[in-house]
């Protein structure tokens, strides 16, 4: 008996649908009944339906492009997770990120979504920069006829909340093009109403969007079979390694070189990437709360006890304006009120206490469930990798800077995930971890091509895991450092290592920036400036430049000092130089990992 026909005797098919089959089988060519036998298995994997057309197949009329701009992968989540919606109602639908995206390019989409984060003081994350300066200067021309929608993901605690998802959706309209579905912005409690949105857009785009048959699925196959089934929503249980305290007994910072084992996670990583860290509330910071409050713990919530729950499932280490006016209405308190009425006062509490902060200023008898109503749900910190995966394997290395608020009071506070990692977590305890890939922060494709590299305090991580990658594949490229920190004696991070990168050649040069070690502080712009003249010469012979660390100043001042660079050392205007400075970011030779 032929295969063929021991296959047909086997099948769970009716006779009907088998005739269906063999006659739609048969119109198809052989890279065809590949595509629908990837299709075919994708759909089995992950429970969708094919998309139920009409007996006449119709053209397509447009498409639809869902463009994200993502900081901390949020964005990137939300986006896949809408364009497995859209490949379920059988939509032909492209997924792409704001920095791999052509501007020009959206004079030819029919139907958009953007899904875009905003960071810092209203400004667009990293990959988005490009696209948002383009429409808002009018660069990319009219865009009629193009159909879009806009969500926003944000913070509420900061003043300008989804600011960049309000740009885009403002630019977009001007630009004449048409919003098919209402602008959203999300807070940080983001997952159900991002869900929701999502299928509230398809079903708008779905309306004015003709299909025939399913788009391609080949995502719907990766989702399938192509990830590691650990995630941010399933962290893998992985073993600290080692905690070492690299800054010196008398510096002011208190940095850890942290070594996690990732064996048997099927993890992976490239330099770039970040490491998400789930953690718990210190112990004794949840007993001071709940005293504040005049709760027991034993209290009965949604997570176990209350106890429980503070411990590891809400925020209690960053103090959000939310919890001061949502505490001043439920307290008969009128300091507190004129407090919470004042916003420039709220603002400055917000920057340098924590929640038990105002619960010890303003103690008030809250039930658990108006506690809990008061709070944001943890989440996790990204810390970017300090190593390659070539050089240590089945290991992921971090470089955390302790986070310590010293109160008028003389206490100490500490940030939830770095005092976790450095003072609670023992050596060989668990701890939950997934990898946030960043391909908005890669080493050049090419190994010849030279990198410029620029990060001071704990933003010397990821540089740490480009040496080792340059130096597991041979490269060639030329490397350049600028590092800085407040003393060489006390803040030099892994002053050894990069000692015998320069004795070996692998580093070319090392600009360093030791602030107080000299009556007139000296930072890694100075360096820049002072250095522009062979810092130009690099870039006009192809180097990439790599900026990781503060996003509120360092990150500002370095790009000011490059800028200064480019018009000084190139003979260009301020225009000119901003214009260099694009392209560069257009080629992702300018990328920046800040935070």
């Amino acid at each position: 008996m032929q295969l063929k026909d021991s296959l047909i005797n086997l099948t769970p098919l009716s006779d009907e649908q088998q005739r269906q089959l063999s006659q739609a089988l048969s119109t198809l060519n052989t890279q065809q009944l590949a595509w629908v036998s990837g299709y075919l298995y994708g759909l089995s994997q992950t429970g969708l339906q094919p998309a139920v057309t009409g007996s006449a197949v119709a053209a397509p009329s447009g498409s639809l492009t869902i463009l994200y701009g993502s900081q901390t992968g949020n964005a990137k989540g939300v986006a896949s997770a809408i364009k497995a919606q859209a490949e379920a109602r059988g939509l032909p639908v492209t997924l792409a990120s704001m920095a791999d995206y052509k501007p020009k390019q959206l004079k030819k989409e029919s139907h958009l979504l953007v899904i875009v984060s905003t960071y810092g003081e209203g400004e667009p994350p990293e990959s988005a920069v490009d696209l948002h300066d383009q429409l808002k200067k009018g660069k990319i021309g009219k865009l009629e006829g193009l159909k879009f929608a806009v969500l926003g993901l944000g913070d509420s605690s900061y003043e300008f909340f989804c600011q960049t998802g309000k740009d885009f959706d403002d630019f977009l309209a001007k630009a004449g093009a048409e919003r098919i579905h209402e602008l959203v912005s999300l807070d940080v409690d983001y997952q159900d109403a991002a869900r929701s949105w999502g299928e509230q857009a398809i079903n708008a785009i779905a309306a004015t969007l003709t299909t025939g048959a399913a788009s391609s699925v080949a995502s719907a196959v990766q989702q399938a079979v192509g990830h590691s089934q650990y995630s941010k929503e399933n962290p893998f249980p992985a073993r600290l390694s080692v905690n070492q305290k690299i800054t010196g007994r008398d510096s002011t910072k208190d940095i850890r070189h942290i070594e996690i084992n990732l064996a048997d996670s099927g993890l992976t990583y490239q330099p770039g990437d970040a490491l998400g860290v789930w953690f718990d509330n210190d112990a004794e910071l949840v007993g001071e709360v709940l005293a504040l409050t005049g709760l027991s713990g034993d209290e009965a919530t949604a997570h176990g006890t209350l106890r429980a729950a503070l411990l590891g499932h809400f925020e209690l280490t960053r103090l959000l304006g939310g919890f001061i006016t949502g505490l001043a209405e439920i307290a008969d308190n009128a300091a507190l009120k004129d407090l919470a009425g004042d916003k420039a006062q709220v603002n400055t509490l917000v920057a340098s206490a924590q929640i038990v902060d105002v619960l010890k200023r303003f103690p008030t008898a809250l039930t658990a469930e108006q506690l809990i109503g008061l709070l944001r749900p943890l989440t996790p910190r990204l810390y970017s990798i300090a190593s390659s995966q070539r050089e240590v394997e089945e290991e992921v290395h971090l470089t955390v800077g302790v986070v310590r608020y010293p109160q008028e009071d003389g206490t100490v506070r500490s940030g939830g995930a770095s005092s976790f990692l450095a003072d609670r977590l023992e050596e060989g305890a668990e701890v939950r971890v997934f990898v946030e890939h960043n391909d908005n922060f890669r080493l050049p494709a090419n190994p010849d091509t030279p990198v410029i590299m620029v990060g001071p305090g704990t933003g010397i991580a990821p540089f740490r895991a480009f040496m080792q990658e340059r130096e597991a594949i041979g490269a060639s490229g030329k490397n350049w450092l600028f590092f800085g920190n407040p003393h060489f004696t006390q803040d030099f991070l892994y002053q050894v290592e990069w000692q015998r990168y320069v004795k070996s050649g692998l580093l070319s040069k090392i600009s360093l920036a030791f602030s107080r070690d000299q009556a007139h502080k000296i930072y890694v712009q100075d360096r820049l400036r002072e250095a522009g003249q062979e810092l130009y010469q690099w870039l006009e012979a192809g180097a990439h430049f790599y900026v990781c660390g503060d996003a509120n100043k360092m990150a500002k001042d370095v790009q000011e000092a490059l800028l200064d660079v480019i018009a000084e050392h190139g003979h260009k205007s301020r225009e000119e130089a901003e214009e260099y400075l694009s392209e560069l970011r257009r080629a992702k030779r300018y990328q920046r990992d800040v935070y």
